[in-house]
């Protein structure tokens, strides 16, 4: 039987790759050659050698990775801080910018007692946030919303194993018993403005779903949801924080700027490009002509 060696059977995918003009060639290669083989990615190149079956398997992953299909929805997987979680067409695919999202989560509600560890979260897709937050620290009351019925089972099966309370439903009416009760409501909302569809990367349009990326003309329309939801939601004290497009910083915190919110602060992602805003719920009602 005819076999070659792993490590310059990645060499050869990752050229490919790169000649077909795609961003990240050799970590794909590795990632696609990887789950051909069944083993981890730093065991690759320790695996045995690649039989003629398992090349022709890898040449399908890659002629369709060259179409433009993310390596997530070829593998089925993406990872996320310290997890894996199951993705696919209908579910948008996590970044790592939002582990940064995570980390102030974790951070404020580490400081509080297990008493006041009551979180929500808005536009849960794949469940990356929720399930990051419940496996990394303890103590914590978890309820998720998500309006797609196409996120819904990957939401389902990723936050498996944990107790959440989850949702299939629109965020603006989502967990109305909980209202003054909340200790963070934490979201990566859709956020991309409509006017940037035509430049987005071929991976991203038509394979993350319209649903997860794009909130009207200037990307804003779901994070004035965000705010009246998490106004209502949050007990004085509580904290929302929320993802946001790297060109909202000002106009996020002006959003967030007003009598319901103080500490309202912008936040820088991995690669130091604004990010997150993070705004405390004061003490004052949230009365309807507030509610906006």
């Amino acid at each position: 039987m005819n076999s070659e060696p792993a490590y310059d059977v990645a060499l050869a995918a990752s050229a490919r790759l790169a000649e077909a003009g795609l961003p990240s060639p050799g970590a794909d290669a590795r990632i696609l050659l990887a789950h051909v083989l069944g083993v981890d990615v730093s065991q690759m190149l320790l695996a045995p050698r690649v039989t003629a079956a398992q090349r022709d398997a890898l040449d399908v992953l890659l002629e369709r990775r060259e179409s433009g299909m993310p390596v997530q929805h070829l593998t089925g997987e993406a990872h996320f801080r310290y997890e894996t979680l199951r993705v696919g067409p209908g579910v948008f695919i996590p970044r790592p910018e939002t582990e940064n999202l995570v980390d102030l989560a974790l951070r404020e509600l580490a400081r509080r007692p297990p008493e006041r560890r009551r979180v929500v979260e808005l536009c849960a897709g794949s469940g990356a946030i929720t399930r990051s937050l419940g496996t990394e620290l303890g103590g914590l009351e978890l309820h998720a919303v998500e309006l797609s019925a196409e996120a819904w089972p990957y939401l389902v099966h990723n936050l498996s194993g944990l107790e959440v309370e989850l949702v299939l439903g629109d965020m603006a009416d989502a967990f109305r018993e909980l209202d003054g009760e909340v200790d963070l409501v934490v979201a990566n909302p859709p956020y991309v403005p409509e006017t940037v569809r035509d430049a987005l990367p071929s991976d991203v349009v038509g394979h993350d779903p319209d649903l997860a990326l794009f909130s009207g003309p200037d990307g804003l329309d779901a994070m004035h949801v965000v705010k009246a939801v998490a106004a209502r939601l949050l007990r004085p004290g509580g904290w929302v924080m929320a993802e946001h497009d790297e060109s909202h910083a000002d106009a996020v915190v002006a959003l967030f700027d007003e009598p319901r919110f103080d500490h309202v602060r912008d936040h820088d992602d991995l690669t130091g490009r604004p990010r997150h805003v993070t705004a405390q719920r004061s003490a004052v009602p949230d009365v309807a002509g507030l509610a906006s």
